[in-house]
Formats: structure tokens, C-alpha cells, sequence
């Protein structure tokens, strides 16, 4: 019987670690900021957000599709840490939510409970863009069975969540949301 695709994953492509989920979890948490690929089990939720450094994929995968992964990741890394053109800048003040719904931005951390976490994440993907009211409805409510004016509610919670660290989000009247973060 020969080894599946799964047994032969590196365990560093690059200088990007490649990580179990949820398996190895604390590793991958405890890596934070350092690049690495999460190798997330078929059965598994992937991490509710991951920050710039740090992307999934499911097992299936060769391991040259994730050389293909891993390679865009160091790359991202040092855009974070660089001053520069207007996506470093976006990429260096990006908040942080973790899997446990910890949101990092400029002045601290809040936790965000598992929701608000989902919308939170949805915005912080398209920090700085308008994130439509219908994309945030079905991040927040992946099922569907919700009203209109619950986005509002878990909005204006949110909000006051995320202001004592240092984010903003703003309502872009008849289109969405908008995620911006303080300058330091």
C-alpha cells in the first residue's frame, strides 16, 4: 500500500510551514505572523480567518499544488512588513481575527462572538471596499433563515465591539459596509 497525497505534504516548502488543522492548531496559532499553509482535515471547518501569512487547503491536494500555495505566502509576509505603496500600507494595519474570535487591530484586542466573528471577517477580507449587504447576510447566516434588520443589529453591536481597538465600520448608505482602521 502506497502513501496518499496526505503522508507525503512537506512539513516546510520555503521557509512556509505546513501545518495539520486542526491537528496541529496550537502550532499553527502560536505561528502567528510566521507564513504557513494549514493542511485542513475533510471532515474540518477551516479556521474562521487567518491573517496575511497564512492560507488553507484540503488534503486532496498535490504536493506541487501546495508549493504553489506556500509560494505566494513569504511574499505576502514581507509586503506586511514593508512601508511603501498603498496595499502595503493596507496589508501592515490589516486586524487580526483569530479562530477563537479574537480581533487585534491598533489599540488591543476584543473577543467577537461567533456571528459578529463571521461578519468581521467578511469585512476585514475586503478591508477598505464596500462589502454588500447580501455578502455580509450570508457570512453572517450561512443558512439563510434570518431577517433583514438582524444584520443591522449584529452591525451596530459590532461596531461598538471594535471601536475601543481601533476599527471602524461605516455604513455606505444603499450599497453595504466599509471596514477602516485607525492610523497609528
Amino acid at each position: 500500500m502506497g502513501a496518499s497525497p496526505r503522508d507525503m505534504l512537506p512539513a516546510v516548502v520555503d521557509g512556509v510551514s505546513v501545518l495539520r488543522w486542526p491537528a496541529d492548531a496550537e502550532p499553527a496559532r502560536t505561528r502567528a505572523g510566521l507564513p504557513r499553509v494549514l493542511v485542513v482535515a475533510g471532515d474540518a471547518s477551516p479556521p474562521l480567518v487567518w491573517d496575511d501569512t497564512e492560507d488553507w487547503i484540503r488534503p486532496h491536494l498535490t504536493p506541487a499544488q501546495v508549493d504553489a500555495r506556500a509560494g505566494r505566502l513569504p511574499s505576502q509576509a514581507a509586503v506586511g512588513s514593508e512601508g511603501g505603496s498603498c496595499e502595503r500600507r493596507r496589508a501592515a494595519r490589516r486586524p487580526a481575527l483569530d479562530a477563537d474570535g479574537i480581533v487585534r487591530g491598533p489599540g488591543g484586542w476584543a473577543a467577537i462572538p461567533p456571528i459578529e466573528a463571521r461578519l468581521l471577517a467578511a469585512l476585514i477580507d475586503r478591508i477598505d471596499h464596500v462589502v454588500r449587504r447580501t455578502d455580509l447576510h450570508r457570512s453572517g447566516w450561512p443558512g439563510g433563515n434570518v431577517g433583514q434588520r438582524a444584520l443591522d443589529s449584529r452591525i451596530k453591536l459590532l461596531r461598538r465591539r471594535v471601536a475601543p481597538v481601533g476599527i471602524a465600520i461605516r455604513t455606505v448608505r444603499g450599497l453595504g459596509f466599509l471596514l477602516e482602521v485607525e492610523r497609528s
